[in-house]
């Protein structure tokens, strides 16, 4: 795999808003876990720079600002999210490759990375609780799904119109499927 520095310039951007994004909403932690701006960067990396930059940007982006900011704490929370946006980058670039360039298909993109991070995340989550300790069916689908939504519906409705706009500044790369 070839990384060009358009590329990386691009992931070290991404990764220092995933840093930064939280600040805007740290003096009120409930606002934040709503909209979930650490991931917001992340699912715009998988489109900008393809899976592997964006899955290592998502897995690295929570471990540091962990150490920078001991926000999220590292353990779970942190540790969780890690896993959860490295699938959040990795699959929004995948499935943004391997699918037809459409708007439909942007979308479609987008949703599968959210649900494949969200899986990530409740298997991650059920590993390091022990199995599940505490960590049940129910919880996964409230912290996943049910807390979540308002993020869910957040990313959706924003990041396919930004995805669109650097596409139209030719900040994004076509590639041509067979």
């Amino acid at each position: 795999m070839k990384i060009s520095v358009r590329q990386l310039v691009l992931g070290a951007m991404c990764l220092a808003l995933a840093l930064f994004l939280p600040f805007l909403t740290g003096q009120i932690p409930e606002i934040g876990s709503m909209i979930s701006p650490m991931h917001i960067p992340v699912l715009l990396c998988g489109f900008l720079c393809g899976g592997p930059i964006a899955a290592i940007v998502g897995l690295i982006a929570p471990l540091l600002r962990s150490l920078m900011f001991s926000m999220p704490p590292m353990f779970p929370t942190a540790t969780a999210m890690a896993f959860e946006l490295a699938a959040y980058g990795l699959l929004a670039g995948l499935f943004y490759r391997l699918l037809p360039k459409s708007i439909l298909n942007l979308y479609v993109s987008l949703i599968l990375a959210m649900l494949g991070g969200r899986i990530v995340w409740g298997i991650v989550m059920w590993l390091i609780t022990m199995n599940g300790n505490g960590f049940t069916f129910q919880a996964f689908l409230s912290g996943a799904f049910i807390k979540a939504w308002p993020a869910i519906l957040i990313h959706i409705v924003i990041i396919p119109p930004i995805v669109l706009a650097l596409k139209r500044a030719k900040l994004i790369q076509e590639t041509v499927h067979a």
